[in-house]
């Protein structure tokens, strides 16, 4: 997720917990483009419920969220597998069903996004996988029985992003159930009103039919001092949270396991063989996505120059407009800030606007369809250096694909989040591939496809990169556990 839309609430209990743990992190704070934190009344006052507090998952302190929360997972792991895997559908059906209404109450609230993408996110959640990840594995022999099966951790806490608030929930929620968790979701303060809506009516379903009430809890408003507490909560073992380096730092610095979904900056590298109109509506359809808030989306391309000249004419027949120059410098105005020490932070009044309103900015007016923005840049722009999560995307010229390569991972900054090649040169995506090594890696696909949307496999809207367990699943949220039956069960 970009540094700049970095919850507001959590940035300052990164530096709190930074400044606690110097002597291991060296020092933190809150990154360059992350917003100085809000005051906590000054939150509370611009997010205040709007739900009843106390009431199907809607709760204002922690403590209370989390001894919720923890009763209604020992009536969860009481239930049959049969029982989990029908919640866990009965969310995905309600995520679709109420599609239309909440994407656009999520639009509302949040304005940043397009309303067809938001209503989309929320209808594919049928793809994110349930209890048919959670499969026993078996071991039989002259000593007797040996199952291999995974353990729920209890209550999670996570942090939802602002770019995806009830999809990313949604999806949590999907996965954790299936695991035998519960939840308590710190959402960004932006986002915390869908998020709660969508709690409380996932726990009004759920107990109507399992008796099951607060399997899914969220902090309304969320403050600085909520997000402190579920760090440091001795109710809370696991942390699943989203962010940009010092979100990471604080999660993996909690005295508790953390899995963190950090930053990314995906790069795109075309060469001389690559299919340049499956390239431009790859692109196109990737990048333009959800005005390019996805952290799988392609944000910087490099092309070799004996093709440069005919991709960029293909993008423009995929329905890209080609900004020149002069407003391509507009817009770099607009779009950055640069303080008197260097350190450039993005305009959040930017982030993930139409690109109409991108055009606006750099002095250009573009068709009302159009998607995305593109234009020729170097390889030190600020576009391409930093995660902007914008639809404008920009095409660095570069000798060869070996220098697309080394440009590209240059600008992924050692994230290892995604990146995308466009070859039918196999060496090339090969040695691409291996020098990325990053968490989600396509090849002449839009970036969607990493997310089992165009491509095989499955979709989670939490991508753990530093810490490793990747695209998440079930199981991403279980703990090992060994059953020994010594002497008997020995079929064979």
């Amino acid at each position: 997720m970009n540094q700049a839309l970095v919850q507001d609430v959590v940035a300052e209990v990164m530096k709190r917990l930074d400044e606690r743990r110097s002597s291991r992190f060296g020092g933190g704070g809150v990154r360059a483009g992350e917003d100085a934190p809000a005051n906590d009344e000054k939150m509370r006052e611009r997010h205040a419920p709007t739900l009843p507090i106390g009431q199907h998952g809607i709760f204002s302190d922690v403590n209370q969220a989390v001894d919720a929360a923890t009763e209604a997972q020992k009536k969860l792991v009481k239930l049959s597998l049969d029982d989990r895997d029908a919640i866990v559908k009965l969310v995905k059906r309600m995520a679709k069903d109420n599609a239309q209404s909440w994407g656009k109450i999520e639009l509302d609230e949040t304005k940043i996004g397009r309303l067809d993408h938001k209503i989309e996110k929320l209808q594919i959640l049928e793809l994110v996988p349930g209890v048919e990840f959670l499969k026993t594995a078996a071991d039989s022999g002259s000593n007797g029985l040996c199952l291999h099966e995974f353990a729920p951790f209890g209550v999670i806490g996570i942090i939802t992003p602002v770019t995806h608030s009830i999809p990313t929930l949604t999806a949590n929620v999907i996965n954790m159930v299936a695991s035998g968790n519960a939840i308590v979701a710190n959402p960004h303060p932006s986002g915390a009103n869908c998020a709660a809506l969508a709690t409380r009516e996932y726990n009004k379903a759920i107990a109507a039919k399992f008796g099951i009430d607060h399997l899914v809890t969220c902090i309304v408003p969320p403050t600085l001092e909520t997000a402190d507490a579920i760090f440091n909560h001795r109710g809370i073992p696991l942390l699943v949270v989203t962010g940009g380096p010092a979100v990471a730092r604080a999660a993996l610095g909690a005295k508790k396991r953390a899995i963190v979904a950090g930053p990314g900056n995906p790069p795109v590298v075309v060469d001389e063989t690559a299919c340049l109109k499956n390239a431009a509506e790859s692109i196109v359809k990737g990048a333009a996505y959800d005005n390019n808030l996805l952290c799988i989306g392609e944000k910087q391309v490099f092309c070799v120059e004996s093709v440069f000249d005919k991709l960029m004419q293909q993008m423009e027949r995929a329905g890209a407009f080609i900004l020149n120059s002069r407003q391509i410098d507009e817009l770099t105005k607009k779009a950055f800030r640069v303080d008197p020490k260097g350190i450039p932070h993005v305009n959040k009044d930017l982030v993930g606007r139409d690109a109409s309103v991108l055009a606006e900015a750099a002095g250009a007016r573009v068709p009302p369809a159009t998607q995305l923005l593109i234009g020729e840049t170097d390889a030190k722009h600020l576009f391409v250096q930093e995660e902007q999560m914008m639809p404008f995307v920009p095409f660095v010229r570069v000798r060869s694909a070996e220098e697309a390569m080394d440009l590209a991972l240059q600008s992924e900054h050692g994230y290892r989040h995604t990146a995308i090649i466009h070859s039918r040169n196999l060496d090339n995506i090969t040695k691409f591939g291996r020098m990325a090594n990053v968490t989600v890696f396509v090849a002449n696909g839009a970036s969607p496809a990493g997310l089992g949307l165009g491509g095989q496999g499955y979709l989670s809207y939490s991508i753990a990169t530093p810490t490793g367990e990747g695209i998440t699943t079930p199981l991403t949220f279980t703990r090992y556990r060994r059953v020994m039956i010594t002497g008997s069960l020995r079929m064979i």
